[in-house]
């Protein structure tokens, strides 16, 4: 795998971390909020591993189902279309 798509998938997963954060924050002052919808694209583009450390580390949306089971999903999509670019597509 190129040190390119090492380096793209290790931003985004800082920037889902970071947001599941600030989400977070922003919940307990009652502050403007992150669209569901947004944790979910993050998730789904490479970031599924940095907003599932975040919603453990801060405790957020934890009884969520749609994240709970969501976001391992997508996880494992990462995982699996990160070894089909790696195995099929580099070489």
């Amino acid at each position: 795998m190129s040190i390119e798509v090492i380096s793209i998938l290790f931003i985004i997963n800082i920037i889902g971390f970071i947001i599941m954060g600030y989400d977070k924050n922003q919940s307990r002052r009652k502050g403007q909020r992150i669209a569901e919808r947004t944790l979910f694209l993050i998730a789904a583009t490479g970031g599924a591993s940095g907003i599932l450390l975040g919603m453990n580390a801060f405790r957020h949306k934890t009884k969520h189902k749609s994240f709970t089971i969501g976001i391992p999903l997508l996880l494992i999509l990462n995982l699996l279309s990160v070894t089909y670019i790696t195995k099929y597509i580099q070489n």
